[in-house]
């Protein structure tokens, strides 16, 4: 299948690794200093690029934690792009893929579990010739909940990216209060791209 331009424009914006030092050395208190990896993995290849993502606090790189799977594909709301999650059942499995790609070469549909709530719709700006921003945004009627270590989980996501640049909105919700208890609680995290996968 050929790709929309859109697609693999996105697909490259978001695939790289990432960090956000600058806004951790000006806002200590609220920003802790992340090293995020998203890499390209060879799943759903007939109509979507992949990404798996993970992250570390860069104090210690080793234990790297919030995996997930990305998948962008044509939308299923308009002509636009969407973006799908997906967990992985075994997070030990894959326990530092980020870092090392040689531990996704053998990763299948088998290992992921659908989260049918956590979808985003995307739209696109251009802002300069040939440079795009993109906004990633759940529609309103869904809800992004999964389970782990038996306690359900439910998480508040977005995001905005340009080629060298992505802001984060992940937050995780209280379901009863609807308040926001971790992640971006004071405005997005602020990433930069390091490195281009």
């Amino acid at each position: 299948m050929v790709f929309s331009t859109d697609l693999v424009n996105l697909g490259k914006y978001l695939c790289g690794e990432f960090d956000n030092r600058e806004q951790a050395i000006a806002e200590p208190i609220w920003y802790v200093h992340l090293r995020l990896w998203q890499r390209p993995v060879q799943l759903f290849t007939e109509d979507s690029i992949t990404i798996f993502a993970e992250q570390a606090n860069i104090l210690n790189l080793d234990s790297p934690y919030r995996q997930r799977v990305i998948r962008i594909m044509p939308s299923k709301f308009d002509a636009g792009l969407q973006v799908q999650y997906y967990m992985p059942k075994n997070y030990s499995a894959l326990a530092g893929g980020g870092r090392n790609p040689d531990l996704l070469k053998a990763l299948t549909l088998e290992q992921l579990e659908l989260l049918p709530g956590c979808i985003l719709k995307v739209t696109q700006q251009e802002i300069a010739a040939n440079q795009y921003k993109f906004v990633a945004s759940p529609p309103t009627d869904t809800r992004c909940t999964f389970t782990y270590q038996g306690n359900t989980i439910q998480v508040s996501l977005g995001f905005e990216i340009m080629e060298m640049a992505l802001y984060s909105y992940d937050k995780g919700i209280d379901q009863i209060t609807g308040k926001a208890t971790w992640g971006a609680i004071m405005g997005p995290y602020r990433y930069i791209k390091r490195e281009q996968y």
